[in-house]
């Protein structure tokens, strides 16, 4: 039958001096104070991993900044998930992977990457406007934003006050643009799904207007100006040809 450990004390722990190897205190149950040669004391758990079966250990860190009492809460932490059939180690990196998500991958910082990538298919101009209304209308209220955290509502009580004010197109053109932000979170593994693909439908849309008619009277000034006018003289003549032949649409009822 296996020996028990002694439960270690405070007063053991604190008296425990360095030799010249490092060596383990055990307080049982694979609970461990590791004493180096430099002086230090790590806290650690010996336990068999309930995936592969192996041994290894956990470092829940140092002594007196983990005190024998929050060790062995740590301890038995552990141990619950080990009986869940979960690797506890596993389960720590995990955590601090979510937690520096939350300010690793903010909605500017996942913008940019975005902007970055997108800019290089498009004129300087078309990506100067488009950063331009991200600094506008969008960064000021979700900047810092975790871009896991983003959810439709949350953009469509930023765009309200743009649709507010009458610029419909301007709200068109953001929708798109930040859904395309959530597309490239997706697509790179920051996100499971885009939550903002429908946000579209909810608000006016814009309404189309077309060009008036030019007026018959304003024809010959028209025609003066294509003929001073720059361009080459085939231009000028399928302008002209384009003028004498096309046709108006009519609607038949």
């Amino acid at each position: 039958m296996a020996r028990l450990a002694k439960p270690l004390s405070d007063t053991e722990i604190k008296n425990a001096k360095a030799k010249d190897k490092e060596y383990n205190l055990a307080d049982g149950a694979g609970l461990q104070l590791r004493v180096k040669p430099n002086g230090s004391k790590l806290w650690l758990l010996n336990y068999v991993n309930p995936i592969t079966k192996k041994r290894q250990n956990l470092s829940f860190g140092a002594y007196p900044d983990i005190s024998l009492a929050d060790a062995r809460k740590l301890a038995q932490e552990a141990r619950s998930l080990i009986a869940l059939d979960t690797d506890p180690k596993q389960h720590k990196a995990n955590e601090l992977a979510a937690k520096a998500a939350l300010t690793e991958h903010t909605f500017d910082k996942v913008a940019q990457q975005w902007f970055e990538a997108k800019k290089e298919s498009i004129t300087q101009e078309h990506a100067d406007a488009t950063w331009r209304s991200f600094k506008l209308h969008i960064l000021p209220a979700l900047a810092k934003t975790p871009i896991s955290h983003i959810t439709a509502p949350m953009v469509i009580k930023v765009l309200r006050p743009v649709e507010a004010k009458g610029n419909l197109e301007t709200v068109k053109r953001l929708s798109q643009r930040i859904n395309e932000v959530m597309i490239y979170a997706v697509n790179t593994g920051l996100i499971h799904a885009n939550p903002l693909s429908g946000i579209k439908s909810v608000f006016k849309k814009p309404r189309k207007e077309h060009l008036a008619a030019l007026k018959p009277n304003e024809l010959p000034e028209l025609m003066l100006a294509i003929a001073n006018a720059s361009i080459k003289k085939v231009t000028r003549f399928l302008i002209e040809w384009q003028l004498h032949t096309m046709t108006r649409p009519i609607r038949y009822l």
